[in-house]
């Protein structure tokens, strides 16, 4: 089950479980469009997997299979996609 991570990896925005902005990847590292589109242009910085759309869990779900609070955030690993090594 997807942990729903409450957070933007590289800039900390909050996403809730109903975020239409939240990108994720394989490995479930989270980030928002803004930063999976400029800084990360697609790809994740962590395993090199595309980030796509993360899913949206039903309302009705949540109380018995709730997101994470666990916020996770390296900035440091979020330069632009010109300055990260490929």
């Amino acid at each position: 089950m997807l942990e729903l991570r409450p957070n933007c990896e590289c800039c900390n925005k909050d996403l809730p479980p109903a975020a239409l902005d939240a990108m994720i990847c394989s490995f479930e590292c989270t980030f928002c469009a803004a930063c999976a589109d400029t800084k990360l242009r697609g790809t994740c910085p962590n395993c090199s997997g595309t980030l796509v759309p993360r899913p949206i869990r039903p309302a009705n779900k949540l109380a018995n299979n709730p997101p994470s609070n666990v916020r996770i955030l390296n900035p440091d690993g979020c330069g632009t996609a010109s300055t990260r090594a490929a």
